[in-house]
């Protein structure tokens, strides 16, 4: 074995200690060339329209087609994966009509902080050992982290566009460490998706278009995280009890069943976020939304957006008892929450007392709260 391929055999090894030790559960190396033909499908998705209102995906996608347009003197990608592997299956809370879904991920510490944390440890080790420069990336940077993956062999991109694992399923999170240490690159892995269709027949608002292809317009993560204004009326009953993210297609992936509960015990499920209740979550106000959501990335979203998921659910629920802290809403300071409430109650009260509420609430200021009122009831006219 030459100098430089037992330098870079060292290193591996090294690597794989500590990420082991740090808590990455994947690791794989890639070259930053790996991925010609992502800026083509990436432009193609923009192009299509596919990103809805997340115009930072098309802000920066030069960068997000090629790693050496984000920092030039890369040499070596190091892909790794954290699984956050659920207890149960996530999906068994649409069955319980008064509570709500929070998508896994979500319901405990920002994966972000803790992931990004970690890859700082572990490249700062290897910074030290390599005697080469290293910057870390997770999710919010523009690096297309799930070709990557692929390319360094940690799974493969499933049907539902999310890295798929023979040994964790869909439930990794990615990071990446860039340097100027010249590694060797892992193999990519192969599509194991085979005939399956089961994450696309899963969705509840048929988000993709074709295999492989994502609409993040139709993506109840998109529609209930991203977007910030009033859920399409289209999607609404689709949601369910969907408050924050989604789940189904990741859930019914079959390569699931060799998935591993997760070991980071900062990813478990809190009791109050597994299936909190929805007629608590109505009575948030924003002190209060901090305080429950501190540390969590549901506090990105803000108490507005938050509540406007949380009435949809409601809307969805058939529960009377929710009719109360749903009419309290309809005076809120933000027309989002106003609007989400009229909706919700158009679903929940009798037709003649929701028409009695609409004439109490004949001025409403916002055209917007006021084209709610009147989708739920069209012969209402304004004074």
């Amino acid at each position: 074995m030459s100098g430089a391929s037992g330098r870079a055999a060292h290193l591996r090894a090294f690597l794989e200690v500590e990420a082991k030790a740090v808590g990455f559960e994947a690791i794989g190396i890639a070259r930053p060339d790996a991925i010609p033909h992502a800026p083509e499908r990436l432009q193609v998705f923009l192009v299509d329209g596919h990103h809805g209102s997340m115009d930072w995906l098309q802000t920066r996608s030069n960068e997000r087609g090629d790693p050496a347009t984000l920092w030039s003197e890369v040499r070596s990608v190091i892909m790794l994966g954290m699984n956050y592997g659920p207890d149960s299956d996530p999906r068994a809370v649409h069955g319980q009509t008064d509570r709500a879904a929070i998508s896994v991920y979500a319901q405990n510490r920002d994966y972000h902080d803790v992931v990004k944390g970690k890859l700082k440890t572990l490249a700062g080790k290897f910074a030290v050992r390599a005697g080469a420069d290293v910057k870390v990336f997770v999710d919010t940077a523009p690096v297309m982290e799930k070709p990557l993956a692929e390319q360094a062999g940690l799974g493969w991109q499933g049907k539902h566009t999310n890295l798929v694992s023979r040994t964790f399923g869909s439930w990794l999170f990615l990071g990446s460490i860039f340097t100027t240490a010249e590694l060797e690159p892992d193999a990519a892995d192969l599509d194991h998706c085979g005939r399956c269709t089961a994450c696309q027949t899963a969705c509840p608002t048929d988000a993709f278009p074709a295999p492989y292809r994502l609409d993040a317009r139709r993506c109840i993560s998109y529609l209930t995280i991203e977007n910030k204004g009033p859920i399409p009326t289209q999607f609404r009953a689709a949601m369910g009890n969907r408050i924050y993210g989604c789940d189904d297609c990741l859930a019914a992936c079959p390569w699931n069943k060799f998935a591993q509960v997760a070991a980071e015990a900062k990813f478990a499920a809190r009791d109050d976020l597994r299936a909190p209740q929805l007629a608590e979550l109505l009575q948030l106000d924003d002190p209060a939304f901090r305080s429950l959501f501190s540390g969590s990335p549901i506090k990105r979203i803000g108490r507005d957006r938050f509540l406007r998921n949380v009435l949809i659910a409601a809307g969805n629920s058939a529960d009377a008892t929710l009719i109360a802290p749903c009419r309290a809403l309809l005076t809120d300071p933000n027309p989002l929450v106003r609007g989400a409430a009229v909706w919700a109650l158009s679903r929940l009260m009798p037709f003649d007392d929701f028409r009695q509420l609409a004439e109490a609430h004949r001025h409403e200021p916002d055209a917007e709260v006021r084209a709610e009122w009147h989708a739920a009831l069209p012969l209402f006219e304004e004074a």
